[in-house]
């Protein structure tokens, strides 16, 4: 039996040296430069790393990991877990262009995680090289580019003593609501949780073997946990091949995800829910003329509130290019449960919970019921603004994950059907944060009456109906206005929804305090520069939407420019840092001008 992603690397390289790992698309485009491993060969390279790392006795130590997209980074990921060596992925440097908030997240990962040797590509060493004035952390770690180890190190490779409980690597948390906060993975936390990625998304050998192994597309940058545990670690643990592209040349032609997944036909891709929104944006009839989708058979949608009218249009537009609404695939997870939890089934279309997700809450926050009227399958609803303004189903827990509702305060589960915290355990809950046993204890050793062991509490929000999960929003982004709760996200859908120039995805709703008048909400949304001349016409919509779908009056509306609104990582918006960059008046308006 495997203990560890290293050996079964080591089992695939044996049985099928020949047969191709991954596949990096070198410009995102499928008739570009095309770069490419085998098992063998990864094996390879995995072990010439690791061995290097042994020789300086780094075995337990934290390694950071910093290259741009591509094959590279597996090698070092993998050779950090063949030494017995904690990897920490972290997002390459730009060089000395990059902004203040990228250099200092840089920052405190290398004190928090206190690395001793950087692994990066040979262009990110260099550019470490140069930025030793902003990071004089630097001067005292080591840093190679991986490509320089020669392959003969590999020769003296010794298998590492690893066990379940030993830490794999920190996945540093993309602090949406605060600070990133390293959690532990464990190599048993790694094992389990593919286990249940493999069982949740139908990754069965007969499937395995009638895609001859051609099982994933992915665009996700490599660092966060949903691009690294799902597409890459989950072709290593079943030892079938996966199709790279950057997450740049993605976001500059969405198209190329789309004409990837047409080319190599996998079984499983996916993204957030701003993903599938851009391919939406620039789908054109000639682009659909040349897909064909018709062998995409998940499609996962996770890591922001998925949207029920996204998931309408996105099967009403591609169903011309062959897309079946069967394989949308909403799914919940986070860093702190090594990445799934739940996942929706396989060849069903997603389920809804009529009503939007603030008509769920009463003034307590959580506890209300919601209403059991208007659930059902996707497909069907006879009301498209219904449908629209639907919560949507995020699937039901793996094998061995227990899920519960849980009163926050109270640390009573709830009945199905009432809105609370979402709780979890199960082997893939992670060991706790790195260094930090105050949170550790508040977040990882939750007890709940009636149930046996520890919970995970997520700070998620959500019900289950049936069985299933309903994701509602953040337990610490709630708005509270006059006595009601608001998730912040509803506000956001809807004013992004009253005008053609507001982002998908990039728009923050908060509340601040109005003194005598309680809480107040205010609305910053990127908008498209070229509508600069509509700016009063803009506010007045978004007021309008808001204040018609949720009844609530929004105290200010700031439109700025596009890249304004802090995001973490991984792309979700960071509220706190927006309402705090509002209140500092440090938000570069339309216009030129700033807040304040």
């Amino acid at each position: 039996m495997a203990r560890s992603l290293v050996d079964l690397l080591t089992l695939h390289a044996s049985a099928q040296p020949d047969r191709t790992a991954f596949r990096y698309l070198v410009t995102g485009d499928c008739d570009g430069e095309i770069q490419d491993i085998s098992y063998g060969r990864l094996a390879q390279r995995s072990r010439a790393v690791a061995a290097w790392l042994q020789e300086r006795g780094l075995a337990g130590s934290r390694v950071m990991l910093l290259y741009p997209p591509g094959i590279e980074f597996i090698c070092g990921y993998l050779g950090c877990l063949s030494a017995g060596v904690v990897a920490v992925p972290g997002l390459p440097p730009h060089g000395r262009s990059q902004n203040h908030r990228a250099v200092l997240r840089m920052k405190r990962l290398i004190a928090d995680a206190d690395a001793q040797v950087i692994l990066g590509g040979r262009e990110v060493i260099a550019a470490l090289a140069t930025m030793t004035e902003d990071l004089p952390e630097l001067a005292d770690i080591t840093c190679v580019a991986t490509e320089d180890i020669p392959d003969a190190a590999a020769a003296s490779w010794r298998e590492p003593d690893l066990t379940p409980d030993s830490v794999a690597f920190l996945q540093y948390t993309s602090g949406s609501t605060s600070a990133p906060r390293g959690v532990m993975v464990t190599h048993g936390n790694l094992l389990d949780n593919e286990r249940v990625i493999t069982e949740r998304m139908g990754h069965t050998p007969d499937v395995i073997e009638e895609y001859d192994r051609e099982l994933f597309v992915s665009w996700l940058p490599v660092y966060h946990d949903m691009g690294l545990i799902g597409p890459v670690l989950n072709a290593v643990y079943l030892g079938v091949t996966a199709t790279l592209l950057s997450p740049l040349h993605f976001l500059q032609r969405p198209e190329r995800w789309l004409t990837a997944v047409s080319r190599y036909r996998p079984h499983t891709s996916g993204g957030p829910n701003f993903a599938y929104e851009l391919c939406l944006k620039h789908v054109t009839p000639d682009l659909l003329d040349t897909l064909d989708l018709s062998r995409w058979r998940v499609a996962f949608n996770g890591a922001e509130p998925v949207r029920a009218a996204t998931l309408r249009r996105f099967a009403e537009t591609f169903g011309a290019a062959g897309f079946r609404r069967e394989a949308l695939y909403p799914c919940y997870g986070l860093a702190e449960s090594t990445l799934i939890v739940t996942g929706g089934s396989v060849h069903a279309p997603p389920t809804l919970a009529a009503g939007t997700t603030a008509d769920a809450t009463a003034t307590a926050g959580t506890g209300a019921s919601v209403a059991a009227d208007g659930a059902g399958p996707y497909l069907g609803a006879p009301d498209t603004r219904s449908v629209d303004a639907a919560a949507v189903g995020s699937g039901r827990p793996g094998p061995g994950v227990t899920l519960v509702i849980a009163d926050p305060d109270r640390q009573e589960e709830l009945p199905e059907g009432e809105v609370g915290e979402i709780w979890v355990s199960g082997a893939s809950v992670a060991k706790g944060y790195w260094r930090n046993a105050l949170a550790t204890r508040e977040t990882f050793r939750a007890t709940l009456a009636g149930h046996e062991g520890r919970f995970l509490r997520t700070g998620d929000l959500g019900f289950l109906r049936d069985g299933e999960l309903f994701v509602t929003g953040r337990l610490k982004d709630l708005i509270v206005i006059e006595g009601r709760n608001h998730y912040p996200q509803d506000l956001e859908l809807s004013a992004e929804m009253s005008h053609w120039s507001l982002r998908p995805g990039c728009t923050a709703a908060f509340s601040v305090d109005g003194g005598a008048a309680g809480e107040q909400a205010v609305v910053v949304a990127e908008t498209a520069p070229e509508a600069a001349g509509e700016s009063e016409k803009i506010i007045d919509l978004i007021r309008g939407a808001i204040s018609e779908a949720h009844g609530v009056p929004v105290r200010d509306v700031v439109l700025v420019h596009p890249g304004t609104i802090p995001k973490t990582s991984s792309g979700k918006i960071q509220r706190r840092a927006s309402r705090a960059a509002y209140l500092d008046g440090t938000l570069s308006l339309v216009g030129g001008t700033e807040t304040g």
